[in-house]
């Protein structure tokens, strides 16, 4: 999401409008400092270690965090015969990382146009063993700072159907707004009239926690929940939302505005 995906500023689906031309390649790469000491640990060995980690934002690519080399443990790198060709960047090398083959690559000689990649190296997130940020382990993965959420309960009226049946309705919904995605609406259990059939289906976002999954009939997961959400997402703990083919979510704010303008007369 963010700055460079989904429908951000710097992506391919931009929905905004700038008051005047980017002027530059059409793929474009923004280089920020992270200031967060971050650390990384593989096989029991701290293998990166920096407060001077550096986030990679790229059209249509979630960002990268690269980190100085200074801040790697060298001796617990062996090279890699593996390498690859990014015409916005240039030739990466790979070196392996304990049991984690491929796991880091730099750019040695970038392109001028990537010349700050120079003197960095970036990690496979998921190729570590743990993450830590300051002194909190992430769990569920890197938090772009440029991506949030926020929850609001809301008057809007939701009707979900579900190939044109109603299964759920609410007119007190917690609507969710996220980076670069349409709005989600948060039910109440006591407020689907469906029957559910629990999936084994999961799926991690690292801004909310980790989702079940649930089936309406022949609709294979379609409706989702956070039963442990992470702290910043507790509002929508146990809470239930819709989406996927057959399904369609209707937020009607027509009759929350005449309540509304009854209340002020």
């Amino acid at each position: 999401m963010s700055l460079t995906t989904a429908t951000g500023p710097f992506s391919a689906r931009r929905r905004g409008a700038f008051n005047s031309r980017i002027e530059g390649p059409a793929h474009l790469l923004y280089f920020e400092s992270y200031e967060r000491r971050m650390r990384a640990v593989k096989d029991g060995e701290t293998v990166i270690d920096t407060i001077g980690g550096m986030l990679l934002y790229e059209s249509n690519i979630h960002p990268v965090l690269y980190v100085p080399e200074q801040d790697v443990r060298q001796d617990l790198l062996t090279p890699s015969d593996h390498t690859s060709h990014c015409p916005f960047k240039g030739d990466a090398s790979y070196w392996n990382v304990g049991s984690a083959e491929n796991a880091i690559w730099t750019y040695p000689e970038p392109i001028e146009s990537a010349a700050f990649l120079h003197g960095y190296m970036a990690p496979y997130w998921h190729l570590m063993d743990a993450w830590f940020e300051e002194d909190e382990r992430l769990e569920i993965g890197f938090r772009d700072p440029y991506h949030r959420i926020d929850m609001r309960e809301s008057s809007a009226r939701v009707t979900v159907r579900a190939n044109g049946e109603v299964v759920a309705e609410s007119e007190r919904p917690l609507l969710l707004f996220e980076t670069g995605l349409p709005v989600r609406a948060y039910l109440r259990p006591d407020e689907v009239h469906a029957d559910l059939v629990p999936s084994e289906k999961t799926t991690v976002c690292p801004y909310k926690g980790t989702a079940s999954y649930w089936s309406i009939g022949e609709l294979e997961d379609v409706v989702w929940s956070y039963r442990t959400p992470i702290p910043e997402a507790a509002a929508i703990e146990g809470r239930v939302s819709f989406l996927g083919e057959g399904i369609d979510v209707e937020i009607d704010y027509a009759a929350s505005t005449s309540a509304l303008i009854s209340r002020a007369a």
